[in-house]
């Protein structure tokens, strides 16, 4: 089991993330991250008619329309990249087993692709929020602008709210705020409000946006532990439950698949690829697999 982020320093925090992750990384993908972080920072270049295997983001309608049959606008890449991790830092994420939050998961990960990004000389960007934005870092280079990015996290406070999470405004202070084309991480557990879908649409068109999902195997499989108090994360409601009672725990799962259903949709209507990071996942296994999973995609 890992160390609680926050009983680090942010030299710690990098140093262990450099031997861990992302020399482990540089093995695995071999220094080629474009499957992971394709599509940012990209300047029109050109239109030509649609292959099956383009991607449909980039279909220019206006184009189709007058020429009657489907064209798609080529980019070249951007030597420099601007990165931006939208962070929800709301009190559900801050549920896990100890030592192994959704924040900590989030620090890593955050971490992890700030470094892997800046030491190209590429520039990444935050924005902190909980039930307001908090806090927004500037895009910058560097190891030094890294550190400050690990520093922040792991010195914003804890909140208790009463009511769910509402994270239209942290993607709507993101349309206003990031004006280059950037890829964008919205790195959240979106157990929140519904509504976000029409921000995260509009955010889409502009950017390229991967949504990093943050979850915890215990928020949709409640064990037989008897019976105990429950508190809810963002409400700071308590209830008194008997976790022995199969009926419970199965209307607990139903509830769990029904939000997931509801989530899962939302990303569909805003054509977002959405990628899940678990608690019990290895950072470096999760990595490879999400460079694989839109490598798979872009085919």
């Amino acid at each position: 089991m890992s160390m609680p982020a926050s009983a680090s320093t942010p030299e710690r925090i990098l140093l262990r993330l450099d031997w861990q992750v992302i020399r482990r990384l540089d093995g695995l993908l071999q220094g080629d991250y474009r499957s992971l972080l394709y599509g940012y920072g990209l300047d029109f270049a050109d239109l030509r008619e649609y292959q099956p295997e383009d991607d449909i983001r980039y279909i220019d309608w206006n184009v189709t329309a007058r020429m009657n049959t489907p064209y798609v606008r080529q980019y070249i890449e951007d030597r420099e990249i601007s990165a931006w991790f939208l962070l929800d830092l709301s009190p559900s994420v801050d549920f896990g087993s100890v030592g192994r939050l959704k924040r900590s998961v989030l620090i890593d990960f955050v971490t992890t692709l700030a470094r892997l990004l800046t030491r190209n000389g590429n520039r990444v960007g935050a924005m902190f929020y909980n039930t307001r934005l908090e806090r927004a870092l500037p895009a910058r280079g560097g190891r030094i602008h890294v550190l400050r990015l690990v520093n922040d996290l792991l010195a914003y406070p804890l909140f208790r709210q009463a009511g769910f999470t509402d994270l239209a405004p942290l993607l709507e202070s993101g349309l206003r705020t990031i004006k280059k084309r950037s890829l964008v991480f919205i790195i959240s557990d979106f157990i929140c409000a519904p509504g976000w879908d029409r921000p995260l649409t509009l955010l889409n068109h502009r950017h390229e946006v991967l949504a990093i999902r943050l979850w915890d195997r215990r928020e949709t499989e409640l064990p037989d532990v008897g019976p105990i108090f429950m508190e809810d994360a963002e409400t700071g409601e308590q209830l008194y439950v008997d976790t022995g009672d199969v009926r419970f725990r199965r209307r607990f799962l139903e509830a769990a698949e029904r939000r997931e259903a509801e989530i899962n949709a939302a990303f569909k209507r805003a054509g977002v690829e959405a990628l899940s990071l678990s608690t019990e996942e290895d950072l470096v296994s999760a990595i490879v697999r999400f460079a694989a999973l839109r490598r798979e995609r872009r085919r």
